[in-house]
């Protein structure tokens, strides 16, 4: 995206909620509380897959897989966040703002992609469950986890370098550098550049959202046939939890990216990308992975016997 960029501009200004002071200090609160959360979550989810030899299964490495994936998604972004918070003008050099930019777009696919393989593990855990293990070997858990971070980067960080385009103006109504933001800016035609990011979208959010429904579609299919009124119960709740989170971040990033654009920032693009780069990496460890009863035996072993609720 920088590559034709003929004006004067080496850095950006993030205008954030700088017009809002009171805002910004509720706002600089909440995003303080929200990365202490992400970090303390998905750093205890990393420590204990790694800690309990009975969490080295296909499931709790591709939830190792998320936790990293969000930690890194939120460094990106929220640090910065913050600071600007504390900041009367916000600035950020044109560099790092592509280099954020790109960052955040890749981690952002990867996880697109991450979660509908986790809806493909799970799926196959419940649907045959006799040939699991053999279907979901050690081999093909990494091969479907190098797939998704190498597709990953193919389908968003080169598109992108190599989509030209022309930025006029310095003030970003965002933020961070999120590339709809960017895109915003340009005072070339960018009918190129969403035409390129209609056909991407589609293969890193509507397939993997499809892929996901299809999966649960069967995963339900299968736990009504399940005849423990409990287990029934318990099935459905963990698929409720998991279908909200996936809901709101891929609701989102759609609503987003798949919708068409105007020049001008609008305050709901600011809120979508809260949710999706935010509540979600904060709600990731609880639903997929803390409710869960092997990590809470993990925690008992780790704490010592003391009783976990």
């Amino acid at each position: 995206m920088g590559e034709r960029n003929n004006t004067d501009v080496t850095y950006f200004i993030l205008v954030g909620l700088s017009e809002h002071p009171r805002a910004q200090v509720i706002f600089f609160c909440l995003l303080l509380v929200s990365y202490l959360i992400i970090l303390l979550g998905n750093s205890l989810i990393l420590f204990l897959v790694q800690y309990d030899s009975r969490l080295h299964t296909p499931m709790y490495f591709f939830l190792s897989n998320l936790s990293f994936l969000d930690i890194c998604f939120t460094s990106s972004s929220i640090p910065q966040m913050i600071i600007n918070c504390l900041v009367r003008m916000p600035a950020i050099s044109v560099g790092q703002c592509m280099a954020q930019m790109c960052i955040l777009l890749y981690l952002g696919v990867v996880e697109c992609l991450l979660l509908a393989v986790m809806a493909y593990d799970r799926c196959i855990a419940i649907s045959d469950p006799l040939r699991y293990t053999v279907r979901m070997n050690n081999q093909f858990c990494i091969q479907l986890a190098g797939v998704s971070w190498v597709l990953a980067f193919l389908l968003s960080v080169i598109p992108t370098l190599l989509t030209p385009l022309e930025i006029c103006s310095n003030i970003i109504n965002h933020f961070f550098c999120e590339v709809l933001a960017l895109i915003k800016l340009a005072c070339s035609d960018i009918q190129l550049s969403e035409l390129l990011m209609m056909a991407t979208s589609s293969l890193t959010l509507l397939a993997p959202f499809a892929f996901i429904l299809a999966s649960y579609g069967r995963i339900l299919g299968a736990v009504l046939k399940i005849r423990s009124t409990e287990g029934r119960k318990k099935a459905f709740s963990t698929c409720s939890s998991h279908l909200t989170v996936v809901i709101i971040f891929y609701g989102t990033a759609i609503a987003m990216y798949m919708m068409p654009q105007d020049k001008t920032s609008k305050e709901q693009d600011k809120i979508a990308s809260l949710l999706y780069g935010v509540v979600t990496p904060m709600l990731n460890p609880l639903i997929y992975s803390l409710r869960n009863k092997d990590v809470k035996e993990a925690l008992k072993k780790l704490f010592g016997e003391k009783k976990i609720p």
